[in-house]
């Protein structure tokens, strides 16, 4: 019994960091909420690799994580964006751009549930990495213009629930006799945090979004290769076209 709940204390701690997320931003501790959210990757990365080293994979974990994901990845980055960057802008914009964030990251999840992905590869841009890029782009709010943010925090949204294929890594297992220190690494996270709050989620901030345009890339590639393709097919009905024209003569 203690051995299959081990997993899931991971999960409860991604969640606790997610509501501690969003209780921090509304205190003006902007820095430290989006670190938080940082560190609950690490603890969302770890549940399911304890989960499958200990042998202690389940439905009700696998739930708990989807709605832990919800809150952490979803409301508590899209709630840093809001309280950093969109305010004094128009409301209706802000309000709108702030909840589309967390629904298509609820979306995502659902489908990631229920729907099979292609091995080694995520169907969409996975709401741990879009949060982590949301929140850790909302630090930088004084430099980069309010429209940019609004339209980055929409495309991130978008490239959850697009068919994009991602890299999987939480394949990689975790052997067990590395499990004793996984407490100790989610601990030191939190001391580094706290002690270095922005200039650890700046820096995070970087592999964060190659990691989400690399599936922007992939997306402009395969409109690309539609387009080749239909192009080719008219020209190829063009001529079939001309030559039954000229057969008929």
């Amino acid at each position: 019994m203690i051995r299959k709940s081990v997993p899931n204390l991971f999960t409860i701690g991604n969640l606790f960091l997610g509501f501690l997320a969003i209780i921090l931003v509304f205190n003006d501790y902007k820095e430290l909420a989006a670190i938080m959210v940082i560190v609950a990757m690490l603890c969302d990365g770890l549940d399911g690799r304890v989960a499958r080293a200990l042998n202690a994979q389940s439905e009700f974990g696998k739930e708990l994580d989807s709605l832990s994901d919800v809150i952490s990845f979803g409301v508590a980055p899209a709630f840093i964006m809001y309280v950093t960057a969109f305010q004094g802008m128009n409301e209706a914009a802000a309000w709108t751009v702030t909840a589309i964030f967390p629904i298509c990251g609820a979306l995502r999840l659902a489908r990631f549930n229920v729907i099979a992905g292609s091995p080694g590869y995520f169907i969409g841009l996975p709401i741990p990495a879009a949060g982590g890029v949301l929140c850790t782009l909302a630090l930088f709010a004084e430099d980069v213009n309010q429209v940019i943010l609004l339209l980055s925090t929409l495309l991130l949204s978008y490239l959850m629930v697009s068919t994009v294929k991602y890299p999987n890594f939480k394949k990689i297992g975790l052997p067990k006799s590395a499990l004793w220190a996984t407490p100790i690494v989610v601990l030191a996270a939190v001391v580094l945090a706290i002690k270095f709050p922005g200039s650890i989620s700046k820096m995070i901030f970087i592999p964060l979004v190659l990691y989400a345009l690399y599936g922007l890339k992939k997306n402009v590639e395969r409109f690309t290769r539609i387009d080749r393709i239909i192009k080719r097919r008219r020209r190829n009905g063009s001529q079939e076209e001309i030559v039954n024209s000229k057969s008929h003569m």
